[in-house]
């Protein structure tokens, strides 16, 4: 039997983006008992249940998993080609990254890349997170870390060893405590709630992980770094902070780095179909190998 409700498939993206029938209702101006009357069709017309209705909200079934992880790669497809054609044969691109990686790497290299080609019409969105590619109309992202991510096609772009750094103050109190002694007592800075890269320091550098006990979440690198330089803890950093090692604002504190880490270029499935994002990827990989 054929299946008709296509309609409700979108709608159900947006039920599963929020997990909530009342959040995805004021998301499309809908009232909630319309969005649950239309998954119910959906799960009608599929013949099994997307969705596990709880005391407290709604979770995904294991079938709906599926279901929403082949939707949304469908949907990201018809929108990248819906813009492809819109554009001129694929000629504006959005790149996703951090304001830190932004100024401190990419925007002194950049107007070799627009010089060359005039044609591009090239957007920054800067990022925090993880890009959410079709949510925020993202063609590629430049993440930090160690690449591992199974949301994206990845590349590579510029390996840079993760180090320990310090701010003046407690570089002092490391010198004279020993790092290993000072470690559990110190806050660690982490980039985000789930980030194993101070686990994976610690295994390296031989030192128990004193856990997110006294963990600090800061997304925005700019403002990790100048916490650090303000004493308020330790960060992982990399070469981008050359300028503040040198002058003493930051000081590395162990010889340990994390050699797998560094900059990737990551992008959806099928986004290299567009000529300009092609373009955009043999230049930046060119620029970092200079």
């Amino acid at each position: 039997m054929r299946f008709r409700c296509f309609d409700n498939l979108r709608l159900f993206d947006v039920v599963a983006r929020h997990l909530s029938f009342s959040a995805a209702a004021d998301a499309l101006h809908l009232t909630k008992g319309a969005v649950s009357y239309q998954m119910r069709r959906l799960e009608d017309e599929l013949g099994f249940a997307v969705f596990e209705r709880r005391h407290r909200g709604i979770a995904l079934t294991e079938r709906g998993e599926q279901l929403w992880h082949v939707s949304q790669v469908a949907f990201g497809d018809l929108e990248r080609e819906i813009e492809r054609l819109r554009e001129s044969n694929g000629t504006r691109i959005t790149i996703g990254m951090s304001s830190y990686f932004a100024s401190r790497w990419l925007s002194p290299r950049l107007m070799t890349f627009t010089e060359a080609h005039p044609q591009v019409g090239l957007r920054l969105q800067p990022t925090l997170e993880l890009a959410d590619f079709r949510g925020e109309h993202i063609d590629m992202a430049i993440r930090w870390g160690r690449g591992d991510w199974g949301d994206a096609r990845v590349e590579s772009l510029l390996p840079l060893p993760a180090i320990a750094t310090a701010g003046a103050a407690i570089a002092r109190r490391i010198a004279a405590e020993g790092l290993a002694a000072a470690l559990p007592t110190l806050t660690l800075l982490h980039d985000s709630e789930h980030s194993r890269a101070w686990s994976d320091w610690c295994h390296a550098a031989g030192l128990p992980f004193p856990g997110r006990r006294n963990g600090l979440v800061i997304p925005d690198p700019n403002v990790r770094v100048q916490a650090v330089i303000d004493g308020q803890g330790l960060a992982l950093n990399d070469a981008l902070v050359a300028d503040e090692l040198r002058s003493g604002r930051l000081v590395q504190v162990s010889p340990v780095a994390l050699h797998d880490y560094g900059y990737y270029l990551a992008w959806p499935r099928g986004a290299m179909q567009l000529p300009a994002l092609r373009e955009f990827f043999d230049w930046i990989v060119a620029e970092a190998a200079r």
